[in-house]
Order: C-alpha cells, then structure tokens, then sequence
C-alpha cells in the first residue's frame, strides 16, 4: 500500500481535524497525514476545547468548518480503570461521540472516520472476530460501558449515513483496532497494557539484574497487536476510499471496519521477543496459579485487506522502535 493519498480539496490543502492528536492514535494519525500529503491539520488540546461540552464543539467546529474529522478522541484505560469508573467511562465517551459527530454534521462536514475498539464484540465471540459478530451476545462485563458507548459511535455514524446521506453527501465511517502500541504508549506500572507493562518490566529488571521475572499466567493465551503508525495510515486509507468501493464492501447497518495485524502470538511468545529486545539476560517464569484471560483475541481483517491495506511493521521491528522510544523518554525524565 502506498503511504500517499489524493488528500486536496479543490487545489487546496484539506484542512483536517485530528480530536484525540495527544493520544498514541490520534498523534499517529498526525504523523500518517503529514506523510501522506500536504494537509492544513488543526487540534486542540483538553484544556483548550473540552469535547464534552456541546457548546464548545459547536462553537469550534462552526469556526473551523473542516473537510475531514478523525475521532481518535476517547477516555480508555485498562479493567482496573473501566471496573472502577463505569460511569466516566460511559458518559464521557457518549458525550464526545456524540457532540464531534453531530456537530461536523452540523457545521457542514462530510467525511468523518471515527475509531472505536475490538472490545465491541461479543465475550464468546468466535475467533477470528468478523463484523458481522457486533450484537450477537453479551459483552465482556470488565469494559461493558466503554464497549457500550463505542457500539453507540457505529450507530451514529450509520444513522447519520442513513438519514443524511443522499441529501447532505453525508459519509461517516467506522475503524475497529486490535491491540495496539507504539510511541507515546502508557507505561505506568499499575494500568498499562500488556506490551507496555512487559517493556517496563524486562528493563527495570535489565538494571537490577534480576535473575528471574514472573509474568502471570501460563504465557498460552494468543494475542493480536498491531503498531499504531500501521493503524493510523490503515485509518487514511478507510477514509479516502472511493465511496463507490466503500459501500460495495460494507453495508448501511454493518459498515465498521477491522483493522487487525492478520496473525497473533501467544503470551510467551510476546514475552521472549520482548527480552530480546531489551536484553534481558535473566529466566522468565510463568505462575500459572494467576489466570490467563480469555484464550484468544484476533481481528479478522479479511474486509480491509480486500480494500488494499495489509499492516507492514513486523512485530519484533515495531517492538524495537518502541523500546527504543521508551529509553529516550527515560533518559529526559532523569
């Protein structure tokens, strides 16, 4: 796939909105359209527009009047977080979703792609997960109201879609990322995600010389993750795809899109590249007393590969650029 794409707007640069730019999706989004072309990109900061307040983001988005809006935007957090603050969780993102969307409808905006999870499917969804499995069982109860309000942002999307399509131009789209990672990922000790976490993990002990590390569970359940610089130009490509080929491929009620590596790696698996990585020269130890999870998690990316994007990083050369990221942000915080 080529990283350029036709991304002016009657011999001018689109001018793009980028809700989410500090988040490691939405600033990958930002990296993949300065690659991609000449673009006018306009953000706003949390402190500067609160998406959560209507008022505001009609106000913005009736100043700015974009041609494109990325809704990388979301309150996210791992099951400690999501189990402890329901209510946030649900709220805020259903407010965001909510106001980005319909105000661009409002302020005039045609093409929208907005970026919802892999968590909107079903707990004993079977694998690989297709599209077609949204709605057709209970959800995972650890994130059920993020999943909840991401669902909500599919439906608005297609609901504006349906309504105001023919009549306003109306094309609004939908993007469902694996596991994903890569620079500016969260590294906190306590709720990380499992490849940040590992990566803090193997370095602290790297410096302590610790003979062995104890990861939980008995490394077996298999996991999909895919860099998020692949994400953010799979994200370019799902919004400037040829509407005539879009629809072809998706459907008014069912038009959300998977965007998935197209292989995974067992925990174990994951944890050896890691300590090659970053040099860990010490034991890893499983304690299979801990619980594993669910067994497997993998996107079937089938639609969007028929649409001409497959993902390029390899796991162990995306792992690399992101350790290496990790130590520069290490040696700036000393």
């Amino acid at each position: 796939m080529s990283d350029h794409f036709d991304i002016t707007g009657s011999g001018r640069p689109l001018k793009i909105y980028v809700a989410g730019h500090r988040g490691m999706v939405g600033s990958a989004i930002v990296r993949g359209l300065e690659a991609a072309g000449k673009v006018n990109i306009i953000c706003r900061t949390h402190a500067e527009l609160d998406l959560t307040q209507q008022v505001a983001v009609r106000e913005f988005l009736q100043k700015e009047k974009p041609d494109q809006v990325y809704l990388a935007a979301a309150k996210v957090g791992g099951i400690h977080a999501n189990n402890t603050y329901p209510a946030e969780f649900i709220y805020q993102n259903l407010m965001v979703q909510a106001n980005v969307i319909h105000e661009s409808f409002a302020a005039g905006v045609k093409k929208l792609l907005f970026l919802g999870s892999s968590c909107i499917y079903p707990r004993e969804v079977p694998q690989p997960m297709r599209e077609d499995a949204l709605l057709t069982g209970p959800l995972e109860a650890t994130n059920e109201p993020y999943a909840v309000a991401k669902i909500a942002g599919i439906k608005i999307c297609e609901s504006y879609n349906r309504q105001y399509g023919e009549s306003h131009g109306v094309d609004y789209r939908s993007v469902m990322p694996t596991n994903l990672y890569g620079y500016g990922d969260n590294y906190h000790p306590e709720n990380s995600h499992v490849i940040p976490a590992l990566i803090r993990r193997f370095h602290e002990s790297k410096l302590s010389k610790a003979s062995t590390i104890k990861i939980w569970g008995s490394g077996k359940p298999r996991r999909e993750f895919l860099f998020v610089d692949d994400m953010a130009k799979a994200s370019i490509h799902v919004m400037n795809l040829d509407p005539v080929i879009y629809a072809a491929n998706t459907k008014p009620m069912l038009s959300h899109i998977n965007v998935g590596k197209g292989d995974d790696v067992t925990i174990r698996e994951l944890a050896q590249v890691i300590k090659e990585v970053v040099g860990y020269e010490g034991q890893i130890e499983f304690d299979t007393s801990k619980p594993d999870g669910t067994a497997r998690k993998l996107m079937d990316s089938t639609r969007l590969n028929a649409l001409g994007w497959h993902a390029s990083v390899e796991l162990k050369e995306g792992l690399s650029a992101v350790y290496a990221d990790f130590l520069s942000h290490e040696v700036r915080s000393v």
